[in-house]
């Protein structure tokens, strides 16, 4: 363990354990130790994993290279900046941060104090997306639903930054183009803040984006589906699994549709021998964990990072649009 990474876990809650437990079994990181500003469930974390609790934050920071932080949205600049002065590099839990100023001065540390941030949105690690990259080529059209029950994790921020900015951040990595135009509507159901919402953003050089995001659904639901010249993909991100729809390599639509004469449509058997549909698998890779091996190997320098500080800048940035939207729809809305 000489060259692994040192590294410590802030913030133990529902995801911050997970971090923890996995982070114990990458080879190449030495996980210290973990931090909580909860006592009970410090001690309590600590004995079910085996790991050793710092109470206090700087006892942990001045032990470690890098830090996963893992707290709520609200004190991520907090926890985050206080790891950077210590010359620790740090993965923030998504969103980066609840407003743009504070994620200005997030970087503005990192980059002041030469460490790096990667930002975990995490189904850039998702198995079904990495299996559909190869077939991946300039989507011109892309919807997604991401639906979920009620819970209180998450409930301090909208339903666009605890579920949508997933979709929005996988959308701005593979249209690779700035959005010329929003529009976005929304619902508070629960909570004061909006609980569903729509959003639909037009790309520079064409290309349309439609995202649901709920988390007053009576059923889980992770699906995106990409529309593009080459052919269809439709992934259940939750399963880790799709399929990828297209003609067959060789085979004419056109020729085919003039053989069998005019008023007449193609029967599912023979619209098989057109259409190619090829099965799309996860790798059976835990999404949280190729997430963290991509952090150690970032933090030590052996790979790029997955996703930078300012990739989780302009996401919290198209999300803060999509949630003023709202705000504006919901004010305007009958009483």
């Amino acid at each position: 363990m000489n060259n692994a990474l040192r590294v410590g876990v802030l913030g133990v809650g529902s995801l911050g354990f997970h971090h923890a437990r996995i982070l114990k079994e990458i080879p190449g990181a030495n996980l210290i130790g973990i931090h909580d500003s909860d006592p009970a469930r410090l001690e309590r974390v600590s004995a079910e994993l085996g790991i050793p609790a710092f109470p206090i934050i700087d006892d942990l920071l001045t032990r470690i290279e890098a830090a996963v932080v893992a707290v709520p949205t609200t004190a991520h600049e907090r926890v985050a900046t206080v790891a950077i002065s210590h010359g620790v590099s740090v993965l923030v839990e998504k969103p980066i941060a609840p407003d743009l100023a504070a994620a200005d001065r997030m970087l503005a540390a990192a980059d002041q104090a030469g460490v790096m941030i990667q930002i975990g949105h995490v189904e850039r690690f998702n198995g079904a997306l990495r299996a559909c990259e190869p077939y991946l080529d300039q989507p011109i059209f892309v919807e997604s639903h991401r639906l979920a029950p009620f819970g209180p994790r998450g409930t301090d921020v909208a339903v666009v930054l605890d579920l949508m900015i997933h979709d929005l951040d996988l959308v701005l990595a593979l249209m690779k183009r700035p959005v010329t135009a929003l529009s976005a509507v929304g619902v508070p159901v629960l909570t004061s803040s909006p609980d569903i919402a729509n959003a639909r953003l037009e790309f520079e050089g064409g290309g349309v984006a439609n995202l649901t995001a709920s988390r007053v659904s009576l059923e889980r639901m992770r699906k995106i589906r990409f529309f593009q010249r080459s052919g269809y993909i439709s992934l259940d991100l939750a399963a880790g699994t799709g399929e990828f729809l297209r003609i067959r390599p060789g085979v004419s639509l056109e020729q085919r549709l003039a053989a069998l004469g005019e008023g007449k449509t193609l029967d599912l058997v023979t619209l098989m021998d057109i259409v190619e549909r090829v099965s799309l698998k996860s790798d059976g890779v835990e999404p949280l964990r190729a997430e963290l091996e991509s952090f150690v190997a970032a933090a030590q320098g052996r790979e790029p990072i997955a996703v930078t500080g300012r990739e989780g800048r302009d996401a919290l940035a198209v999300a803060l649009q999509i949630i003023k939207r709202i705000e504006a729809y919901v004010a305007a809305a009958p009483a």
